[in-house]
């Protein structure tokens, strides 16, 4: 069996970590059809760019077996599932390379491997910039600031924004993390900071809106964020409030960084602020909170009056110049190098 930290499968099988109930339980899920690997991507038991990207290559093999060269059933299988999470590149990329593939479940490991092989650079790459950093301020310990969740639980097998801190960590730095919420789903509540508290290392939990205040005091020395789609200008999806935040972090001269494999990179989109689609998620996201209650149950309670109304947009676009450097498996470079770098 492939084993990663988030996901783990086999030709039979595909098991996922449950994120919905983190940090609370860890419990898996077991997925055996395309269907199921479809709802589990709709319904966030798996999020994250890569993550679902690597989950939606599993599920295209096994939408592969099940059409059992039935060509028009396999159209209909793939392209539900490519319609899962819209916003996020990686699936689809994922499901086309399988549906091309002689052998598909050849094809879904190889797209796992290279990932993970990504993740560890992305880490190498963003260490490099961290030392960077160090040695300009004379600083002898950093602190980072990150917006949702892009660790191992969104990136096998380190993660993209996460994958830096994870190196510095590893290499004796001491290093502190400003972990954003992240409402209306707390991914950096529930994700980011379990991942850390996991991993050793420092962090501390604060309001999605702390974030220009702490940068204002010069209590961050970077930020780095993940992505769900960047564009061949550069313009990056994320989640919502990133934007926000590189307007801030512009505003204080804090180096903005957005760490992604180049499986996220869409160049077909040549202006993302224009052209990036936003997935509209349930106003119940927004409208209710998760918790754990007092009796060890996790539950969920409405926040706000019955009779209001909720938008809940999943993603904002970072424009370009907002951004210091992206940081891929290919290195760290200003967003106007993407044309240069991967040939288009």
């Amino acid at each position: 069996m492939i084993n990663y930290k988030a996901m783990r499968f086999d030709e039979e099988k595909l098991e996922v970590l449950d994120q919905r109930i983190l940090p609370f339980r860890e419990e898996w899920v077991t997925l055996r059809t395309a269907k199921e690997v479809e709802s589990a991507i709709a319904d966030m038991t798996v999020r994250g760019a890569g993550v679902i990207g690597c989950v939606g290559a599993v599920g295209a093999y096994f939408a592969v077996r099940e059409a059992a060269g039935d060509k028009e059933k396999l159209k209909i299988l793939a392209d539900s599932l490519k319609n899962a999470r819209p916003t996020a590149v990686n699936l689809e990329y994922a499901v086309n390379r399988v549906l091309k593939a002689k052998d598909a479940h050849k094809e879904a490991v190889a797209i796992n491997a290279e990932d993970a092989e990504a993740s560890e650079l992305i880490g190498a790459h963003g260490l490099k910039e961290i030392q960077k950093i160090l040695k300009k301020t004379g600083k002898k310990s950093i602190n980072i600031m990150t917006h949702c969740n892009a660790g191992y639980l969104a990136i096998v097998d380190k993660g993209s924004a996460l994958a830096p801190i994870y190196a510095a960590h590893e290499a004796g730095i001491d290093v502190h993390v400003w972990v954003d919420e992240t409402r209306p789903r707390n991914q950096g509540a529930n994700l980011t900071a379990w991942e850390l508290g996991k991993s050793g290392v420092k962090h501390t939990l604060v309001a999605d809106n702390m974030g220009a205040l702490l940068m204002q005091r010069g209590m961050v020395d970077m930020m780095i964020v993940g992505a769900d789609r960047v564009a061949a200008n550069g313009d990056a999806a994320n989640k919502i409030g990133t934007h926000l935040k590189a307007l801030a972090a512009k505003a204080h001269k804090v180096p903005f960084f957005v760490a992604l494999p180049s499986s996220t990179l869409d160049l077909s989109i040549k202006n993302g602020v224009r052209d990036i689609h936003i997935e509209e998620r349930s106003a119940d996201e927004l409208l209710y909170m998760q918790g754990l209650a007092k009796d060890g149950t996790v539950q969920s309670v409405r926040v706000a009056p019955e009779w209001t109304q909720g938008l809940n947009l999943g993603f904002d676009i970072t424009p370009h110049k907002l951004i210091t450097k992206l940081i891929t498996e290919k290195g760290a470079f200003k967003p106007t190098k993407i044309k240069e770098l991967y040939g288009k």
